[in-house]
């Protein structure tokens, strides 16, 4: 890590500054750290640096526009963000979603959970010592991008959920790629084993790091599995079920040890989980419509709606209060990433600065969705 502008205050203590343009935080956050030697006795988060104003950008747009703001925000799960913004939608104008779009969704949903998940541990290896791993990360993930861009043209951004089901049908190469990739990842996870998660250099510098108890993480707001590695079960998935998660059978990965070892191994899990989900579906694709027919206008009635999704970082809220009109009255986003933040300082104080990037590591912080 990489430090400027230190200072010393009249007892002896040192302030640095990590960011706000710095390799450890993954995006434009500023970090103002006192120390006492290396033990970290504060970490103060400064924000703002990329904010948008996108709630309020959101309340100039149309019910069908202000969706596809969300795949700028946690970019890693546009597509699951985007599934939140139409529940809403579809809540308040009580649409029926085709059952053939409520797969898509889900599928769509677990590629971009396992996506996210694969870049995370490529980044989060790099980030405490271990090169070669970002490039396997990035090898898998080239092939979920290639399926995304296939069926809706995007890669990152995606655009593809909208109010009563999906834009477009499946590519018809989607079911022959998504099986040969779940073929092919599910070896790959045992190499990430292999390469990280037994590697003994790792786990001394990931367990007994950043710690967290399970009251101190429901207190923060965190969710995600930054709340399942305290025992805590919160995947939105099983607590409120939405398009059909309902009907499939998987488990929500937990640990007890609410370490950055802990968080990092729910993920790990929770690789295998999509997989699982993917398979269920993956030859159980219904026939029939991809999109509810809906009007080219939408009018929320005049209320106010509340969705929430789970996406690869936790709990992805949509807040619209509806006055009858074109646009929204007010929209709020409930990120996941804004709440996992607020237990930084929390999990640091008394650990050592060399630890700090394993512990913001582990937390999975995309800036965008926190600095919205």
């Amino acid at each position: 890590m990489q430090y400027e502008e230190v200072a010393t205050t009249e007892d002896g203590n040192l302030v640095i500054n990590v960011g706000p343009q710095h390799p450890a935080t993954h995006g434009v956050m500023h970090l103002v750290i006192t120390m006492n030697g290396e033990t970290i006795l504060n970490v103060e988060p400064h924000l703002g640096y990329i904010h948008r104003s996108i709630e309020k950008m959101c309340e100039s747009l149309s019910y069908r526009q202000f969706i596809y703001s969300t795949s700028r925000m946690d970019y890693l799960s546009s597509h699951i963000n985007n599934h939140g913004c139409a529940l809403a939608v579809e809540k308040g104008l009580q649409i029926e979603v085709p059952e053939r779009a409520k797969v898509i969704r889900i599928l769509m949903d677990e590629l971009t959970r396992i996506a996210s998940h694969v870049l995370w541990w490529g980044a989060m290896a790099m980030d405490v010592g271990a090169l070669t791993p970002f490039f396997h990360a990035f090898r898998e993930r080239e092939l979920i991008n290639d399926i995304m861009e296939e069926t809706c043209g995007a890669r990152l951004t995606m655009n593809y959920m909208v109010p009563g089901g999906v834009m477009t049908d499946l590519h018809p190469n989607f079911v022959k790629k998504v099986k040969e990739f779940v073929a092919f990842f599910r070896t790959k996870i045992d190499e990430y084993d292999t390469l990280v998660t037994h590697n003994v250099i790792f786990k001394q510098r990931m367990m007994d790091v950043g710690k967290i108890s399970a009251a101190d993480a429901v207190s923060f707001g965190c969710t995600g599995p930054v709340l399942r590695a305290c025992g805590v079960k919160s995947d939105i998935r099983k607590l409120a079920p939405y398009d059909g998660y309902e009907k499939l059978n998987f488990d929500e990965p937990l640990e007890t040890a609410g370490d950055s070892y802990a968080r990092y191994l729910v993920r790990m899990r929770e690789l295998r989980e999509s997989l699982s989900i993917i398979d269920q579906l993956i030859d159980n694709i219904p026939e029939g419509d991809f999109q509810a027919k809906t009007k080219a206008v939408l009018k929320l009635p005049k209320g106010e709606f509340y969705s929430r999704v789970e996406t690869a970082r936790g709990e992805f809220g949509v807040y619209i209060i509806s006055e009858g009109g074109l646009t929204p009255y007010r929209i709020h986003f409930r990120s996941p990433g804004f709440a996992n933040l607020s237990c930084l300082n929390h999990i640091a104080k008394g650990q050592k600065i060399g630890d700090l990037v394993a512990m913001m590591g582990t937390l999975d912080l995309v800036i965008p969705d926190i600095d919205r």
